[in-house]
């Protein structure tokens, strides 16, 4: 069943649809009859729809680019139309007057499609091989965009250039004098012809930029003279970008010169703010070229079709990091065998790998901890929660998936229990904050989700009580305009990117301490913005996900990493059963729920778990939680930045052994490591890999 804004959507293109065709025949009615008024009506509402339609309706216009009925087609049977509308009307003489009507427009269409060939040449001249962010790549000869109007938007600028035609040819038919006609024929011709020789100039050497050898051979040096050792490797669709941008920080932390590779052009600018230098090479035989540099591991948040390219560099070693650990399937991919090693927050990802039996050899597990979630405040026991205070339940579902498992997501079939029984306590703030792909595979989600937000709001609605004062919004606002000029970059609307790599250089020193500060002050305005008793419904990107559990007594959710990261606080959570399961083949085929109050699909237990949460004498799974922890993200001690950097070091240490004993190997230099001293090496490899895999296991005993 489709969405409620979908129908709505499909009603309003098919009557665009409908009202343009009605504008056709209205238009070829008056030209041939002729009804002056009709027909000038007709040509003025036809070619203002489609302008219209340019704008608001892009999509459907491109549906009738796929029938051939495309801007180029619309605008011309448009202007023969006109041209047939004239010849009908007495006082216009064909030969004298509209032979060089027609000729002039001829003309104009003529410097239209020599316009559309310089555009394709500008925007191939304006093509490199790669792509870069964070990096000064002014010895390519950058330079600004040409218009877009011009180079990009060729329905756009036929449109625009024939509306001088249009008016001219609507006067000629009202007064029957040619004259007028000529003129806007005259100026679309110009604007055309001139628009057309401007667009040239991109073409000349001083606009034009290096060729791809040159660009190729300056990415060389480049990587020579920036020498990284350890970078992020990351390709996927538009909405997964949040999988590489949760490990920015840690990658920036790393010791050495850190890289980001990536394999799509338009992922560059969703990479949030970071000063680590962006790479972006779509080309596999491009891609090659990293062979030859310096950089010896790469990370890999993510499995993707592409990932397999990179793989095929031997001198650089791979780990997966993977962008969240649950008990889903997802966390054990029978991928991960291609990798050097696989690293993982604690004992109990070990252990699932293992069970799973998908070929990755426990050796090559390297339990990591999850450095990103430092942000994340622990429970202090000892502080009492003040008289009055509201218990502040965060309800954070995870989305559908693809699979069509029912116990993915709760929101279908608890969501809305969930959310009734929290707001019928009064002494409950609830934050609801939905995974930004719910109902991007199963409508029924989509529209829980919908329902639920209404539920919230209205909730909102009914309660009363102090407000922050407009201090508090100005704030907000200032902090968010810091934020704003720090984290995102400003581009003319013309903008291509290469005017954006001119633009995204070098960073300037210190933005990344001032890009965490600037963010740790809007997340407390943020806060401050709102009063204590108000229900909120988070679908932003910001506030993040830590930033609400920093907020909450106490977590909903469902099998996800964000359980896992939740433990971190070791504040109490409850996670929803919609699997079909019986609580206890629930708790046994998923370990992250050991700690937590289950809720049937009726929300029953949700009282218990408040309950439970406002009296801690009554809190029995404390215990339990600490323990859990420890298994999902391994100790405390040494931190897991430590132990994460410490693990990148090691790794690369093995990709500069294995790169020695290749040398050697190859140079065929006959005093090359005895085979001694081989073995000596790789037994010290397998002791490291043996010490990091029965240290887990101790942990998991």
């Amino acid at each position: 069943m489709p969405s409620a804004g979908i129908v709505p959507r499909r009603a309003v293109q098919l009557a665009a649809l409908l009202a343009m065709m009605v504008a056709f025949t209205a238009q070829l009615v008056g030209a041939l009859l002729p009804v002056i008024p009709l027909f000038i009506a007709a040509s003025v509402v036809n070619l203002g729809l489609d302008l219209i339609l340019q704008h608001k309706q892009p999509g459907l216009l491109a549906v009738l680019g796929r029938i051939r009925f495309d801007v180029t087609v619309r605008q011309l049977l448009r202007d023969m139309l006109i041209l047939v509308g004239l010849l009908h009307i007495d006082g216009i003489n064909p030969l004298e007057e509209q032979a060089p009507l027609t000729i002039t427009l001829l003309l104009f269409y003529g410097t239209h499609f020599v316009c559309q060939a310089v555009a394709v040449l500008v925007r191939r001249t304006r093509s490199l091989p790669f792509v870069t962010r964070n990096i000064d790549a002014s010895a390519l000869r950058l330079h600004d965009a040409p218009p877009r109007i011009l180079s990009r938007q060729t329905g756009r600028r036929l449109l625009r250039f024939s509306v001088p035609t249009t008016t001219g040819m609507m006067i000629t038919a009202i007064t029957t004098d040619a004259y007028w006609g000529g003129v806007g024929l005259a100026v679309s011709l110009a604007l055309s012809a001139g628009g057309t020789l401007y667009l040239g100039t991109w073409l000349l050497p001083k606009k034009r930029v290096v060729g791809e050898k040159q660009a190729l051979e300056w990415l060389d040096r480049w990587l020579a003279e920036y020498q990284p050792t350890v970078g992020m490797y990351f390709s996927g669709g538009s909405s997964s970008a949040y999988q590489a941008n949760m490990w920015l920080s840690t990658l920036a932390a790393l010791d050495g010169k850190p890289i980001i590779v990536l394999r799509e052009r338009f992922m560059v600018q969703k990479i949030e703010a970071t000063d680590v230098p962006i790479l972006c090479i779509p080309k596999v035989a491009n891609l090659m070229r990293l062979e030859h540099s310096t950089l010896k591991v790469l990370l890999h948040p993510a499995n993707s079709g592409k990932t397999s390219q990179i793989l095929r560099i031997p001198s650089i070693k791979h780990a997966f990091t993977n962008h969240g650990e649950s008990d889903k399937l997802s966390s054990c991919n029978p991928y991960a065998k291609a990798y050097d090693e696989v690293w993982v927050a604690g004992p109990a990802a070990r252990d699932r790998y293992q069970l799973a039996d998908i070929g990755v050899e426990d050796k090559d597990v390297i339990e990591v901890g999850r450095p990103q979630l430092a942000p994340i405040r622990p429970l202090r026991r000892h502080d009492s929660a003040p008289a009055g205070r509201l218990t502040t339940v965060l309800y954070a579902p995870t989305w559908e998936g693809w699979d069509g498992n029912p116990g993915n997501t709760s929101v279908i079939l608890a969501g809305e229990n969930i959310v009734r029984e929290l707001l019928a306590d009064e002494n409950v703030r609830l934050l609801y904050k939905p995974h930004p792909m719910t109902g991007s595979v199963d409508p029924r989600a989509g529209a829980a989700n919908a329902r639920i937000q209404a539920m919230i709001m209205e909730a909102t609605a009914r309660r009363s009580g102090a407000r922050p004062g407009p201090e508090a919004a100005a704030e907000l606002a200032r902090r968010t305009d810091e934020l704003e000029a720090l984290t995102t970059s400003s581009f003319r609307k013309s903008a291509d990117e290469l005017e954006r790599m001119r633009l995204q250089g070098t960073p300037e020193e210190g933005r990344a301490a001032a890009v965490q500060d600037a963010d740790e002050a809007w997340e407390e305005a943020y806060w401050n913005s709102f009063a204590e008793w108000e229900h909120l419904v988070i679908t932003t990107a910001r506030p993040g996900i830590f930033g609400c559990f920093n907020q909450a007594d106490v977590l909903i959710s469902d099998v996800s990493s964000v359980v896992s990261d939740y433990l971190t606080s070791e504040k109490p959570y409850a996670v929803a059963n919609t699997s079909g399961m019986s609580e206890d083949d629930f708790r046994a085929n998923f370990p992250t729920v050991r700690a937590a109050t289950i809720l049937a699909p009726d929300a029953a237990g949700t009282a218990g778990l408040l309950d439970a949460v406002r009296n801690p004498e009554k809190d029995t799974l404390a215990a339990a939680r600490a323990e859990l922890k420890e298994h999902l993200l391994g100790p405390s001690d040494p931190p897991s930045s430590v132990r994460f950097n410490q693990a990148a070091l090691a790794l690369c240490a093995k990709a500069d052994e294995r790169r020695i004993r290749m040398e050697k190997r190859l140079s065929g230099i006959p005093g090359q490591r005895s085979q001694e001293e081989m073995e000596a090496v790789d037994a010290s490899e397998t002791t490291e890999r043996g010490t990091n895999g029965t240290s887990g296991a101790t942990a998991a005993v």
